[in-house]
C-alpha cells in the first residue's frame, strides 16, 4: 500500500475542510479512490470523480461536504491519520475498538480490501488502520 499517497490525500483533504473550499483535487490510486468511497457511503463526502483532463496522473475531484450553507461547519469535524509512512500501525479483528465512542468511523486495509472497522470487525478480519474519522 502506497502509504505517501495516501497521508497527502487525506491532509489535502482536510486542509481544504479548513479553508472552506467547496473541492479538493487529489493524485489518487486504487486505496485512495476505496476510502474516496467510504466517506461518500457514511455521508463525510458529497462526491468525487476522476478528472478526464488530467492526462497521466490519477487525479480525483473530491466535493466536500458542510452541513451549514455559510460553510462554518464541515461534516469531517476529525480526521486523524493511525498509519504513517514512517510507522504503520496492525490490529487485529479483536483489538479493533469503536472511534469516538461509536460516533465516527475507523478505516482499515486489510486483506479483502479496504473497509470501515465495523466491516472488518463483522468479517473477522484484521489489517493496517488509515485512519478515523468523526
Amino acid at each position: 500500500m502506497s502509504s505517501k499517497r495516501i497521508v497527502d490525500s487525506l491532509s489535502s483533504i482536510k486542509n481544504a475542510l479548513m479553508a472552506k473550499h467547496d473541492y479538493v483535487n487529489i493524485l489518487s490510486n486504487s486505496v485512495v479512490s476505496s476510502v474516496c468511497d467510504i466517506l461518500k457511503e457514511q455521508g463525510y463526502i458529497k462526491d468525487f470523480k476522476p478528472l478526464k483532463e488530467s492526462g497521466n496522473l490519477n487525479v480525483v475531484k473530491v466535493r466536500l461536504k458542510y452541513l451549514d450553507k455559510q460553510k462554518k461547519v464541515p461534516a469531517i469535524m476529525s480526521l486523524r491519520l493511525v498509519s504513517k509512512p514512517s510507522k504503520k500501525i496492525y490490529v487485529k479483528h479483536n483489538e479493533i475498538k469503536p472511534t469516538m465512542n461509536g460516533l465516527g468511523i475507523g478505516i482499515i486495509s486489510t486483506s479483502k480490501g479496504v473497509m470501515t472497522t465495523d466491516e472488518a470487525k463483522k468479517n473477522n478480519i484484521g489489517g493496517e488502520m488509515i485512519c478515523e474519522v468523526f
